[in-house]
């Protein structure tokens, strides 16, 4: 399986320069070994991996190899991350720092919460300038994505949605429908300031 997958990656990567970031979790490249997973991972195109589950504390050798291969490594935080871990978490993060907008787990959220305000300002403070904040997890609509442009994140990004359009959708629509919802959100990153 993960063979296929690293043939879509090259078939995607020879159509577009856009950077190709990997989510799955510390056990396919633990399994495979970090080293030869991440190898393989940058010579069909991925460009930078979020791990989930993979924790600073176990970090190490996922980081040592990750540097070898060029690859960023993408770390999660969440709206409770105290800032003396926030930092730490920044500091190994390359790429973006992704914060997770909702306690629970990912998928379509209802409305922003102040907690969530609150951590994208409190973060923006710690981080400062030095790596980009991308927020995740709940948002789905161009009112989300309005909102947190407007509080100042670098990149918003939009998960269950799109699955929910696949598992919606016939074939022969989806390329049309994902295409309408993508601009959709687009246009909402335009934020008069």
């Amino acid at each position: 399986k993960i063979e296929r997958f690293f043939s879509l990656v090259k078939k995607i990567r020879k159509e577009t320069d856009i950077p190709l970031v990997l989510m799955t979790y510390t056990n396919i490249l633990y399994t495979h070994g970090y080293s030869a997973f991440m190898s393989k991972a940058k010579s069909v195109g991925i460009d930078g991996l979020i791990l989930p589950d993979m924790s600073i504390e176990e970090s190490k050798e996922y980081l040592k190899s990750a540097k070898k291969n060029n690859l960023d490594t993408i770390f999660l935080v969440s709206p409770n991350t105290k800032n003396d871990r926030l930092k730490k978490i920044a500091r190994v993060s390359t790429g973006f720092l992704y914060m997770v907008a909702v306690f629970g787990t990912t998928g379509v959220q209802t409305k922003i919460h102040k907690y969530t305000i609150d951590a994208i300002k409190n973060a923006k403070k710690i981080v400062g300038k030095k790596i980009p904040i991308g927020i995740g997890f709940g948002v789905s609509t161009s009112a989300d994505v309005k909102k947190y442009v407007s509080l100042g994140v670098d990149a918003v990004i939009v998960g269950s949605a799109n699955l929910k359009i696949i598992e919606n959708t016939p074939p022969s629509k989806l390329q049309r429908k994902i295409a309408k919802y993508t601009k959709m959100l687009k246009k909402s990153t335009r934020v008069n300031y």
